[in-house]
């Protein structure tokens, strides 16, 4: 199947602002969630039946983005848009579209109102985080600066949603400086500490977010906020290689979501979490749930079409990629279906999905969105090494997290430089480093680091690691472990040493 490009319709404009200024080593927590303790089967069980297919918002076919058709929600609805918004849970998009239309509404009628600027920027964030819509950012910034600009002093919902705008633009000193001003000011609010979370780690700082989760976890949080804590929880102990202890606070997460597009959230969390070890059918069944409840996942999309590749069924992975990309796709999207075609030697395809690659991350840059990492992680592929080497080292330098170091070392592998890729793979594999989330991505990196510069035994350690953690992480670079594995041949018959 041949993927036509996608729709680049014009955005409709700004909420015009008064005032608004321009754009410009960690322990395991101790603490545990309350309430329902699900295993990996239980969760398999709640995709399959009938309890998580009720309540999905459908939309016509082939409509999505900010022409979403759907029933205008009710008072019910709006009402848990508002809070799922400025806490910072999932929200769906039609709900999201009326919310920021409410909002529109009210700033022009009410300029002064601080609180209606800031949902109103909150709203802004959501949906360009949904919608992979940059153009969503600055709008979302100029409100709230006109937010911070009516109330200057104690305004800590401005704050967390400015540094939850930092954290969709990757820009994390910006997120944790935010961040830890808006925790200040409410130091019990539950909805201050995930944006902190998130900033500590793209800054590699995985100890300070330990103790922020820590210090989550010991709030009093009530039923709705629950599950969104259960989630956050979920990603620090992925990040540290805790994938079991993932896993159960995403089965958690799932089966206490108050809304189809926050349980569709977890649902496609926990797809992520099957593939990376390797569970193709678990995986594609996360996500395919994911997709009947909240359609407009892309993320759960895209994941079906990397599952149903995985397991040979190319002309479905095609259709779902399709799906994925067919309007304001989000970059990683492009570069996984590039690589798919590739794959399948249809370079010609690979080749356009490339471009629109480019052509979306520069129209991510102009909304102020740092795409250093995942360009330098194409560059190093499929362009200019040299450039993803310039790009990475200043990325490190400004927020050193594993994924930095990761694509950095494969980048300076990639222009020969084996021997200081190798202090970065290290960062990104090894767990006393910091490196503690288990990635056949990075162990395959590794390894080819390691062949490169002669060293057998641990290349063939960290290659068959790759392909032992999930044997399909990737349609071009798996086959290339399986050859690098062939070519260093079966390990070496020593004698066992002499007894003197």
């Amino acid at each position: 199947m041949e993927i036509r490009p996608y729709d680049d319709r014009p955005d409709t404009g700004d909420v015009g602002a008064p005032g608004a200024v321009p754009p410009s080593g960690a322990v395991r927590p101790s603490v545990r969630l309350r309430g329902l303790r699900l295993s990996r089967r239980a969760l398999v069980g709640l995709v399959a039946g009938g309890l998580l297919a009720g309540g999905a918002l459908v939309l016509l076919p082939g409509v999505s983005g900010h022409e979403a058709v759907a029933p205008a929600p009710g008072p019910r609805a709006r009402a848990l848009a508002l809070t799922a918004v400025t806490s910072g849970r999932p929200a769906a998009l039609p709900d999201l579209a009326v919310l920021i239309g409410r909002q529109e509404s009210l700033v022009r009628a009410r300029p002064r109102d601080a609180r209606a600027w800031a949902v109103l920027g909150s709203a802004y964030v959501a949906r360009g985080r949904r919608e992979a819509d940059a153009a969503d950012f600055p709008r979302a910034e100029r409100a709230l600066r006109t937010s911070l600009k009516v109330k200057a002093e104690g305004n800590a919902e401005a704050l967390g949603a400015l540094a939850s705008l930092a954290n969709a633009r990757r820009d994390f000193p910006a997120a944790k400086r935010y961040g830890e001003q808006a925790r200040k000011l409410t130091p019990k609010e539950w909805s201050a500490y995930p944006p902190l979370i998130d900033a500590y780690t793209g800054l590699g700082d995985y100890k300070r977010a330990g103790s922020t989760l820590e210090k989550l976890l010991e709030l009093h949080t009530g039923p709705a906020a629950r599950p969104a804590v259960m989630a956050r929880a979920s990603q620090v102990y992925r990040d540290r290689g805790w994938r079991e202890d993932a896993e159960a606070q995403l089965a958690d997460a799932a089966a206490a979501a108050g809304t189809p597009a926050e349980r569709a959230a977890y649902l496609a969390d926990a797809g992520r979490l099957a593939w990376e070890r390797g569970d193709r059918e678990d995986a594609l069944r996360h996500y395919r749930a994911a997709v009947r409840l909240d359609p407009d996942r892309r993320e759960a999309l895209a994941g079906q079409g990397r599952a149903l590749a995985a397991l040979g069924r190319n002309g479905e992975a095609l259709d779902a990629y399709a799906a994925a990309v067919a309007t304001r796709p989000r970059p990683e999207d492009l570069l996984d279906l590039g690589e798919l075609y590739e794959s399948l030697g249809r370079g010609g395809q690979a080749g356009e999905q490339y471009a629109l690659l480019r052509k979306r991350l520069r129209q991510a840059e102009s909304g102020g969105v740092d795409e250093d990492l995942l360009t330098g992680r194409f560059e190093a592929d499929h362009g200019d090494a040299t450039d993803a080497v310039a790009r990475l080292r200043a990325e490190w330098a400004r927020q050193p997290g594993i994924a930095v170091a990761d694509a950095l070392g494969w980048a300076l592998h990639r222009t020969g430089a084996d021997e200081e890729a190798l202090t970065y793979a290290a960062v990104a594999t090894d767990a006393a480093k910091g490196g503690g989330v288990r990635s056949a991505p990075y162990a395959f990196h590794r390894g080819m680091i390691e062949q490169g510069l002669g060293l057998a035994a641990p290349a063939r350690r960290h290659l068959e690691e790759a392909l032992r953690i999930n044997p399909w992480f990737s349609p071009l670079d798996a086959p290339e472990a399986q050859r690098a594995l062939a070519a260093l041949g079966p390990v070496p018959d020593e004698p066992l040493p002499s007894e003197e």
